[in-house]
């Protein structure tokens, strides 16, 4: 089922040259471009793709240990030689190579493909028409959101013998790329789903924006579109699309639309949607109630009625839709396990999605997938099975637990070790809770299934405050102040006090993953924890005890020397551990904080013990800049960068080399980009909290919820809390909700001076804030017990609490018990 191709035939179609060749028949199965996924040698060709911000030929060196024997490299690549048992392609560019490549397998293809694009909505209506057309069609289509430059080849990859339809979605940035995308998807329906303001600043106006999405459709024999926005209408005539195209149309307000929307009908939990096609009364109803959700539906509904579906099959099969998950949860589990909570659907690239995020989580060393039958495929059960097998062996998973009759029929095609259970239920019955300990467990199953309750089953039980990590935000306000370094700029990144209270180890492992270069805990047993965890990364350790330096020393941890007493422990350490070789140390120097380092009149001393003992090796050379968030500071700072500049340099040509030099911390990266140096110093910044960077740029990392746990009716005079302190003016609707300065809630919230969130309205907090519980003012508010309450996130800043509990942010977030749950999301 997979595409193949020897690796002298992909030179011939992206005109590429063979420079040198181990095996010109070499057969290629599988494309990649981020080393990172890559985990063993296999049929894989690596496109050793450039960026302003990486280069992938610098991973060539680390994939060719790992037995991968095909590159594609650009011409200016000149370490072949290095590689003597790998076949490279060299072309003019990688990219496009690439793309090429993706255009030639297109065209093997006699198949209806559906092209789909937009401003939003493009994954959603992809992923529905998937669930509302497999039972018709084997279908190859766009894994998650690859709808890129990048994303759109390695899609089209993935059309195979038994395609017979394919769904792809395309996402543009700039003008131009569309053109490109059109070339390697040519579908033959289109779907147009909204424009709206993404990416704006690259085009000159919203008519440029739309022409530029309608290029993907130049040579569809439909296109389905909503006429309701005037503006699309009107850029299709000018285009003179129309005159080669068939156009399939919806409205909510012109009769006249091949499919006119006549009612909307919103119900509890459902919609209700009446239609006319063909001049007969329609009707469809779904299981959601939000905008987005049903016009991505009426966009679905378009489409399977131009496919020739009768109504009758649409309703049935629309009315079962589940939702699209954006995101993959990632939650502590018992016996120091993590689980991955996948459970809304299950098929082969949504697996392959989820065991990359699996194999990414460095600090388990056992992976455990709990997969039920698949549901949606075309594919015969004994292919289908043997397919996940060999995938589950690639990406190195060690046990599977499989829950289905049909993956219990296939057992034998598992060569890892296994379990089967015919149904959910059997598995509750037999499975023994001993057997999991300390392992990363992926469970994902067709909602059939009702994996929630295996989730819940495996998952740590605590109370329902939970802290919602986004580690994809932490990964955009990295590559954010990436954007602002130069090329060769280092980061280390500061996971110290629970990794800002956010959980240092989970943080860590996602820094590692995109390539920071160092990270900093605050002591030695903090470092110890990550090393255990498989994190590779150098560690500075910034406060170094005396009872920590023998660990450090085994641990090959990076202490930071900020006084003579701490460099007497380590040369006294070091002699008595005459077997290690050296120790990578970190110079602090104080010019001006006067908190922690070597004054200028220090460095004579301090460069005589160095050259005594030269198994110190000094890897940095930093200071702290006291107040650069301050502009009324800026001349202090200024001359803080001078001495320390003047300190580095007596230092480096004393020992005779350049360690790394660094002083600015994330403001300071923004406010004085000309103190780069050699790296920079991220901390609370990653976390979206800098109130010198760009608001659009940064976002929220961390968001607190909780539920309400009840609600109370209390009269005017009535009293609220501890000491009575609260007295109701009013009848009033008071909510319970399970946090409180135990769990790292300030009590200065108390008393009327914060608030929550609950259903889209802000609720005062009143009464004192006790240690488990607070007290909100719910009588303005429809609400139920289980309601969501939000402490803090998107709609209350983490900067508006600690304003309102006068605290910084620094102490709202370190504050945050390691009681409350965190939960890890990922898209």
């Amino acid at each position: 089922m997979i595409s193949a191709y020897t690796i002298s035939g992909i030179a011939n179609i992206i005109n590429g040259d063979l420079i040198q060749s181990n095996d010109p028949n070499f057969i290629i199965r599988e494309l990649a471009f981020d080393s990172r996924k890559i985990q063993h040698e296999s049929n894989i060709l690596f496109f050793a793709l450039v960026s302003s911000r990486n280069d992938g030929h610098k991973y060539i060196g680390d994939l060719y240990t790992k037995n991968i024997q095909n590159y594609i490299v650009n011409r200016s690549f000149k370490d072949v030689d290095k590689f003597p048992e790998a076949n490279f392609i060299q072309v003019d560019d990688t990219l496009k190579a690439l793309q090429t490549l993706a255009k030639h397998h297109r065209k093997q293809f006699r198949i209806p493909v559906i092209g789909i694009t937009g401003s939003n909505g493009k994954t959603a209506v992809k992923e529905w028409l998937y669930q509302l057309l497999c039972d018709n069609y084997t279908i190859t289509y766009s894994p998650n959101s690859f709808n890129s430059q990048i994303g759109v080849p390695l899609s089209i990859w993935n059309l195979h013998s038994n395609s017979q339809l394919g769904i792809f979605e395309a996402g543009i940035s700039k003008p131009d790329e569309m053109n490109i995308l059109k070339e390697i998807v040519e579908p033959t329906i289109g779907i147009l789903t909204n424009v709206g303001t993404a990416h704006d600043e690259h085009f000159m106006d919203i008519k440029q924006k739309i022409g530029e999405k309608l290029n993907l459709f130049r040579n569809v024999e439909t296109l389905i579109y909503c006429t309701d926005n005037g503006l699309i209408t009107e850029v299709l005539m000018r285009t003179e699309l129309t005159k080669k195209i068939k156009l399939f149309t919806w409205s909510r307000k012109k009769d006249t639309a091949d499919l006119y929307v006549k009612n909307i009908d919103k119900q509890n939990n459902s919609t209700e949607i009446t239609g006319v096609y063909n001049q007969q009364n329609i009707k469809i109803k779904i299981p959601f109630i939000d905008d987005a959700a049903i016009e991505n539906t009426i966009q679905c509904w378009a489409c399977m009625l131009l496919l020739g579906f009768s109504n009758d099959i649409i309703a049935d099969r629309i009315n079962r839709l589940t939702p699209i998950s954006m995101r993959l949860e990632m939650k502590q589990g018992i016996n120091r396990c993590m689980i991955i909570n996948d459970t809304y659907n299950s098929d082969i690239n949504s697996l392959q999605i989820a065991l990359d995020l699996m194999i990414n989580q460095k600090q388990f060393q056992k992976r455990t997938v709990i997969l039920s039958d698949i549901l949606q495929s075309r594919s015969s059960e004994y292919e289908l099975y043997n397919e996940i097998a060999d995938l589950l062996k690639t990406k190195e998973i060690q046990k599977i637990i499989g829950i289905g009759e049909a993956i219990s029929r296939q057992a034998n095609s598992f060569t890892i070790e296994k379990e089967f259970y015919k149904t959910t239920n059997d598995f509750f019955s037999d499975f023994n809770l001993s057997k999991v300990e300390n392992e990363i467990i992926l469970i994902k199953g067709a909602r059939s299934f009702n994996f929630e309750r295996i989730s819940n089953y495996l998952e740590l039980k605590s109370h329902e405050t939970v802290l919602d990590v986004d580690l994809n935000a932490l990964v955009n306000n990295l590559n954010y102040y990436r954007s602002l370094l130069h090329t060769d700029t280092k980061i280390m990144a500061m996971v110290k006090a629970f990794g800002y209270g956010i959980g240092d180890i989970d943080i860590a492992n996602e820094l590692q993953y995109h390539k920071i270069d160092y990270l900093t805990v605050a002591y030695a047993d903090e470092g110890i924890e990550l090393k255990n965890k498989n994190i590779h990364t150098p560690i500075m350790v910034m406060n170094p005890e005396e009872r920590s330096i023998e660990s450090i020393l085994k641990y090959q941890l990076q202490p930071e020397v900020y006084s003579f007493r701490i460099l007497h422990l380590i040369i006294q350490a070091m002699e008595h551990n005459p077997q290690i070789p050296h120790i990578n140390v970190h110079l602090k120097i104080d010019t001006g904080m006067h908190r922690l380092g070597f004054e200028k009149q220090n460095l004579g001393e301090l460069l005589l013990l160095l050259s005594q003992n030269p198994k110190i090796i000094i890897e940095s050379i930093f200071s702290h800049l006291a107040a650069a968030d301050d502009p009324k500071e800026d001349i202090f700072t200024r001359q803080q960068a001078n001495l320390f500049s003047e300190c580095y340099d007596i230092i480096s040509n004393h020992i005779g080399y350049k360690p790394i030099k660094h002083i600015t911390n994330s403001i300071g990266t923004i406010r004085f980009p000309e103190y780069q140096f050699d790296m920079v110093r991220l901390g609370i910044g990653l976390f979206g909290i800098n109130a010198f960077a760009n608001p659009t740029k940064l976002e929220n990392v961390a968001s607190l919820r909780t539920i309400i746990s009840q609600i109370k009716y209390i009269k005017k005079g009535d009293t609220v809390g501890y000491n009575r302190e609260y007295t109701a003016v009013q009848n009033m609707t008071l909510a319970t909700i399970p946090i409180g300065y135990a769990d790292g809630f300030p009590r200065s919230l108390g008393k009327g001076n914060g608030v929550v969130l609950i259903n889209n309205q802000l609720a005062k907090i009143i009464g004192n804030v006790c240690m488990d519980m607070s007290m909100v003012d719910i009588t303005h508010i429809q609400a139920k017990e289980g309601d969501t309450v939000l402490i803090f996130g998107k709609e209350i800043s983490i900067q508006q609490v600690a304003k309102t509990s006068k605290r910084t942010e620094y102490e709202v977030l370190t504050s945050i018990s390691q009681r409350v749950k965190r939960v890890f999301i990922q898209s």
